[in-house]
C-alpha cells in the first residue's frame, strides 16, 4: 500500500525539501493588517522578517481551509497513493488539524486518511515529518506510520527563549504561560511546549543567562537525538551552537530559522531547540 504524508507550514520545512521527502505542504495564512500571504507561497521566511522589522503591525496567522487540505489529499491519491497521514502542528496552538480532520472526513468513502496531533511545532514537528516520510518510502504500512508517529511525537521535546512576549500575548497563543504577564518586562521569558502547549518553564535576568539556561536543559536529558536549534533572525545563534557543542557536535546540529507561522507568535530573536529523548 503506498502511503503519501501530508502537513502544514507550521513544520518549517521548506518547499525544496518537501519536494525531495515526497510530502504535501499545505499553508497556512500569515496578515500584516489588511495584506494577506500564503506562506511559503508568497510570503519567502526572509520577507516575513524583513516585513515583521518594518511594520508597527503585529502580524497574524490562519489555519488553511478544510478545502486547502481536501485537494492536497487529492493530489496524493492522484499521484499514486492509497492512503494518506496528515501530520499537523498541535491542535493546542491552532485549528489546522481540525481543518485537516474535516477534510479527511469528506474523503472517507474514496481515500483513508488518518489525522494526528503531532503536539509540536516548528522542527519539532519537522523531524515527525522527515521520520514519517522516510517510513513511507519504505514502504511502512498506515498502522506503522501512524504507530512511528506517535511514539515520536511522545519523544520530542521543545524549549525556547523570548526576547519578548508581546508578540505571543497579543496572538492569543500565552497559555499556561498567562502568570509570567506583568512581571517579565526585566526578565528573559523561557518556555516549555513539549506537551503543545505554551508553559512556562523559568525566567532569566539576561539573554546569556536565558542561553545558558537551555543548555542546561540539554545536559539534564540522559540521552537525545534530532537536535535542532530554532530562531527568529537570531544574531546569537552561531554563538549558541558553540555554546552546546560540548553536548552535541556542530556538524550534528539542524539550525532552522522559523517560517512565518511560529515566528509571527515568537516574535523577533526567539531562540530554542527542538530534540528527541530515548
Amino acid at each position: 500500500m503506498t502511503i503519501r504524508i501530508v502537513t502544514d507550514s507550521a513544520s518549517d520545512i521548506s518547499l525544496e525539501e518537501a519536494e525531495d521527502l515526497g510530502i504535501e505542504i499545505v499553508p497556512l495564512s500569515v496578515r500584516f493588517g489588511e495584506a494577506e500571504y500564503t506562506d511559503l507561497v508568497d510570503l519567502s521566511v526572509s520577507d516575513f522578517y524583513q516585513k515583521m522589522s518594518e511594520s508597527d503591525l503585529l502580524p497574524s496567522t490562519a489555519a488553511p481551509s478544510p478545502g486547502a487540505f481536501e485537494a492536497a489529499f487529492k493530489k496524493c491519491a492522484e499521484a499514486g497513493a492509497e492512503g494518506v497521514i496528515c501530520i499537523n502542528l498541535s491542535l493546542a496552538l491552532s485549528a489546522t488539524g481540525q481543518a485537516a480532520q474535516l477534510a479527511a472526513d469528506a474523503l472517507a468513502d474514496t481515500l483513508p486518511v488518518k489525522c494526528i496531533d503531532s503536539k509540536s511545532i516548528t522542527c519539532g514537528l519537522g523531524t515527525i515529518i522527515r521520520k514519517a516520510a522516510d517510513a513511507a518510502k519504505n514502504g511502512g504500512s498506515m498502522d506503522e506510520i501512524v504507530s512511528l508517529v506517535e511514539n515520536l511525537a511522545s519523544r520530542t521535546r521543545i524549549f525556547a527563549t523570548l526576547d519578548t512576549l508581546e508578540n505571543l500575548k497579543k496572538g492569543g497563543r500565552i497559555g499556561g504561560a498567562k502568570a509570567m504577564l506583568g512581571t517579565m518586562l526585566q526578565f528573559k521569558p523561557c518556555l516549555d511546549l513539549s506537551s503543545g502547549e505554551v508553559v512556562e518553564a523559568g525566567r532569566q535576568r539576561t539573554r546569556k543567562k536565558s542561553l545558558i539556561w537551555l543548555k542546561e536543559v540539554l545536559e539534564g536529558e540522559s540521552e537525545i537525538s534530532e537536535l535542532s536549534i530554532i530562531h527568529g533572525d537570531a544574531p546569537d545563534v552561531e554563538e549558541f551552537a558553540t555554546l552546546i557543542s560540548d553536548i552535541v557536535p556542530k556538524e550534528q546540529i539542524r539550525i532552522n530559522q522559523l517560517g512565518a507561522v511560529i515566528g509571527t507568535h515568537g516574535g523577533p530573536r526567539v531562540l530554542g531547540v527542538t530534540y528527541l529523548v530515548q
